[in-house]
C-alpha cells in the first residue's frame, strides 16, 4: 500500500495550483491567528519582565553574598526564596514592547507573502501601482477583500481605509462598568496587563492593528518602498492605515 501525495482541487472556479510545494489550510486560520497573537504577547512580555527581575535580584544578591558571606543554596539562588518576587509591568511599557514584536512579525510575514505572490505575477514598478496592488491583490489575499477607500496627497501619503476589517469583525465591547478595584482584580486574574484602564475603550483595539502595520510594512519593503504605517480605528470593525514614505511630503 502506497501513500498518494494530494490532488490539487479539481474546482474549475479554484485557481490552477503548479506549484508543487503548496499547501491549503482554512481561511479562518488567520483570523484565529490574530486573535490570539495580542494575548500571546502580553504574557511572553511579562514573563521576559519577571525573568529579568529575577535575574536583577539575583545578581544583586549574589553581589551581596560575595561581600558579606552570605549563604546559598545548592541550586544557586539565595537561601530562604529572596530571589522570589513578581515583576510589575507598566502598561506603557508593555503596550511598547508588544508593539515591537507584533510589528516585527508582520514585516516578516509581509515580506514572504509578496515573495510568495509574485513567482508568478508581474511586480508593480511605480509607488502608487504598488499601493494599489496591495490595496487588491494582496488585501484580497489575506482578508477576503479589497480595501473599501484609497487618498492619497501625491506626495508619499496614502490612507487606507477598510469599513471592515476582518480581524476586528468579531470585536465587541464590554458596556460593564469597571471601578479600580475591579479592574486590578481582572488585570489578577486574566494576567492581562492591556487590560489596565482600557477595559472598555476604542485604545483595546489598537494591540490588534500592531500586526496588520507591520504586514504592510513588509509587502511595501518587498516591494522596494520603504515607509513607516500607522494604524487606528475610530469605530469597529472599521480600521485606518496611514502610508508613509521615505521622503513624503504633507
Amino acid at each position: 500500500m502506497t501513500s498518494q501525495p494530494p490532488l490539487p482541487p479539481t474546482d474549475p472556479q479554484q485557481p490552477t495550483y503548479t506549484d508543487p510545494t503548496y499547501s491549503l489550510i482554512n481561511t479562518s486560520c488567520l483570523d484565529l491567528l490574530l486573535i490570539e497573537l495580542v494575548p500571546m504577547a502580553y504574557r511572553i512580555t511579562a514573563d521576559l519582565a519577571q525573568r529579568e527581575e529575577e535575574w536583577i535580584r539575583g545578581s544583586s544578591v549574589g553581589e551581596k553574598g560575595r561581600l558579606t558571606g552570605t549563604a546559598r543554596g545548592t541550586d544557586g539562588g539565595p537561601v530562604g526564596g529572596l530571589g522570589a518576587g513578581t515583576a510589575t509591568v507598566d502598561d506603557e511599557e508593555a503596550r511598547e514592547a508588544v508593539f515591537h514584536r507584533l510589528e516585527s512579525l508582520g514585516y516578516r510575514v509581509g515580506l514572504g507573502v509578496v515573495e510568495r505572490v509574485s513567482r508568478q505575477t508581474p511586480r508593480p514598478t511605480t509607488p502608487l501601482d504598488c499601493i494599489k496592488f496591495l490595496c487588491k491583490d494582496l488585501w484580497t489575499l489575506l482578508f477576503r477583500k479589497q480595501i473599501d477607500n484609497l487618498k492619497t496627497n501625491h506626495r508619499g501619503i496614502y490612507v487606507l481605509t477598510d469599513n471592515t476589517f476582518k480581524p476586528l469583525g468579531r470585536m465587541s465591547f464590554d458596556t460593564k462598568k469597571y471601578d479600580a478595584a475591579m479592574q486590578a482584580a481582572l488585570v489578577a486574574q486574566t494576567g492581562d496587563v492591556a487590560l489596565g484602564r482600557d477595559a472598555n475603550s476604542q485604545a483595546r483595539v489598537q494591540p490588534f492593528l500592531y500586526f496588520p502595520a507591520g504586514l504592510i510594512r513588509g509587502c511595501l519593503a518587498s516591494l522596494g518602498i520603504q515607509a513607516t504605517v500607522t494604524a487606528e480605528s475610530a469605530a469597529l470593525p472599521g480600521a485606518t492605515f496611514q502610508i508613509r514614505t521615505a521622503g513624503a511630503k504633507n
